[in-house]
C-alpha cells in the first residue's frame, strides 16, 4: 500500500459507517499491486436501494467529518451499485443482486484481503 496509515484509517471510517446503517457482508481487499492509484476497495451490501443510499450517504459523511475529500462519486440516482472513490479507498456499495452478478470479489481474488474490525458503538455515544 502506498499510504497504509492513510487507507486503514479510511477503511475504519468508512466499515463503521456502513455497519451502523445496516451495511452488510463487508470484504477489504488491497488492491495497490494491480491499481498503483488505489490502495483498498471496500465492498459492502444493502438489501435495497433505500439501504444502499444510506449506507453510502452515511459513509462519505463520516470520512467527510474526518477530513477526506470524495474525488468522485457515481451511480447514487439509482442506488443499485454507488462507488465512492477517495483517493486511497475506494468504497463499493451494492444491492445483493449486483453484488452477485458483478462478483467483484472473483475478479479481484488474487488481492489480499485486508482485515476489518468493526467498532460498536454504545447508545448515546
Amino acid at each position: 500500500m502506498q499510504s497504509p496509515d492513510n487507507a486503514l484509517e479510511m477503511l475504519q471510517i468508512a466499515a463503521d459507517a456502513a455497519d451502523s446503517k445496516g451495511g452488510e457482508d463487508l470484504v477489504a481487499l488491497n488492491v495497490s499491486g494491480p491499481l498503483p492509484l488505489v490502495d483498498i476497495f471496500l465492498l459492502v451490501t444493502g438489501n435495497s436501494e433505500r439501504n444502499v443510499a444510506a449506507i453510502a450517504d452515511e459513509i462519505e459523511d463520516q470520512l467527510h467529518e474526518a477530513g477526506h475529500r470524495r474525488v468522485r462519486r457515481e451511480g447514487r440516482a439509482e442506488a443499485r451499485w454507488v462507488l465512492l472513490d477517495f483517493g486511497d479507498l475506494i468504497v463499493h456499495v451494492f444491492h445483493s443482486e449486483e453484488r452477485v452478478y458483478y462478483g467483484l470479489e472473483r475478479l479481484w481474488k488474487d488481492c489480499p484481503v485486508v482485515p476489518i474490525e468493526l467498532t460498536m458503538k454504545v447508545a448515546g455515544e
